[in-house]
């Protein structure tokens, strides 16, 4: 879908904005909230789906799921998929798809472990050569799809065989373990006791903190943005009661990680990662074109995207994203093995689409793909605590991500009757 600037605000004598009437940016009451939910039934959607598993887990598991332990294991276990679904969000709004991934995670945390275990080079040489790999996978993957033509899901899913093939002939079909201390601190380590506390980890709560604040800007700036071009925006009671919300959540949060080991390293690479993608989609142009090309090709096309470049760095981003998981997944274990990476894919992608992308491109958002993998990874540890077998987890995935889907399709038809 083509993007159009936004309509410019009348213009008072001498060339000053005029003020826009406050009934045309403000909504108070019952109708305000009728328009939140209808307008961005599909964001706000996922919000209240997490929020509702969170707390249905905390109930089965006895309050296990929320203990400061738990959260800590979350954040450890599942960051590589979050990871992965930062870039695969952008790949499905451009309208393709990566089944490779995971076969990537494991031939960049292979030449890692191979680099760094076995030929005893320093830790960080093996960082840099997995997101070297990670690079030239993407971009090879970029070649076939965007100056060949052929169809991404037909190029990754022979890279998902072509690198797993790879992954076993670096390893000679053994595994190799262990990596040095500074290697593993990547994903398993935590900054502790930086600003002292007592019975807690003061800095912890500062970046807490600085968290929520660095959100009430964001939201107050889109907020200012919405009403200068005279957009609906909701009353500022709600607005306000919004970041409370949220503030009380992030530092809930954050207090629950204070009292365990302290703040996860693998956390500010997962934080720096949302923001600074968070900025590329929105505010660059890559981010507007990548939308374009999923919305309407055609469009995109005829209004000079060079569709080509931008698709083919949409792969290379993907390619350096799935290095990056490689490095947090081998730190994590501790080690390459053959067979890591598994099923990566249909996570991320489930994440994805658990977060509100839709299936044809176009729709999407990172902090969506990053809480459908929260709230992936939630249910995962919830059934786990519960010891429900991994049959059954496997088949409840299966019905959220339809489910998903079934939304998307059902907005899409929903919308398309009332034109």
């Amino acid at each position: 879908m083509a993007t159009t600037a936004p309509p410019q605000p009348d213009r008072a004598p001498g060339g000053a904005p005029a003020e826009p009437p406050a009934s045309a940016a403000l909504h108070t009451g019952t109708s305000d909230i009728r328009t939140l939910l209808t307008r961005n039934l599909r964001q706000s959607g996922i919000y209240i789906a997490f929020v509702a598993i969170v707390v249905l887990f905390a109930v089965l598991t006895g309050g296990t799921s929320l203990s400061p332990g738990n959260l800590t294991n979350i954040v450890l276990q599942y960051s590589y998929i979050l990871v992965l679904a930062i870039g695969m969000v952008i790949v499905i709004i451009a309208g393709h798809i990566d089944l490779s991934v995971g076969s990537v995670v494991a031939l960049t945390s292979a030449v890692s472990a191979v680099l760094v275990i076995r030929e005893g080079q320093p830790w960080w040489v093996g960082i840099i050569a997995a997101l070297a790999v990670g690079i030239v996978v993407g971009a090879w993957h970029g070649f076939w799809v965007a100056y060949i033509g052929i169809p991404a899901f037909i190029v990754t899913l022979a890279g998902m065989l072509l690198f797993r093939g790879m992954t076993q002939e670096v390893l000679n079909n053994v595994s190799l373990s262990p990596f040095p201390s500074e290697y593993s601190k990547t994903a398993s380590g935590f900054l502790n006791g930086l600003l002292g506390g007592n019975g807690y980890d003061a800095f912890t709560l500062l970046i807490g903190a600085f968290a929520v604040g660095g959100y009430a800007v964001s939201v107050y700036r889109t907020r200012v943005a919405r009403v200068k071009y005279r957009q609906p925006v909701e009353s500022m009671g709600l607005f306000v009661a919004k970041i409370v919300v949220v503030g009380a959540v992030v530092m809930a949060f954050a207090w629950q990680l204070a009292h365990a080991r302290g703040l996860p390293i693998v956390l500010i690479i997962l934080g720096v990662l949302v923001i600074a993608y968070g900025i590329i989609t929105k505010r660059t142009v890559f981010g507007r074109q990548v939308y374009a090309i999923g919305g309407n090709l055609s469009a995109a096309t005829l209004s000079g995207v060079k569709v080509k470049a931008v698709n083919f760095w949409i792969f290379v981003n993907m390619g350096l994203l799935s290095g990056v998981a490689g490095v947090i997944y081998s730190s994590r274990s501790n080690g390459a093995q053959p067979s890591a990476g598994n099923a990566f894919e249909l996570d991320a992608i489930a994440a994805v689409f658990i977060g509100g992308a839709a299936v044809t491109g176009g729709v999407g958002t990172i902090v969506g793909a990053v809480v459908g993998g929260l709230l992936v990874a939630v249910m995962s540890n919830g059934m786990q605590l519960m010891n429900i077998d991994q049959s059954t987890q496997a088949m409840v995935k299966g019905l959220v991500l339809l489910l998903a889907v079934a939304f998307d399709v059902y907005n899409k038809r929903r919308a398309g009757a009332s034109r």
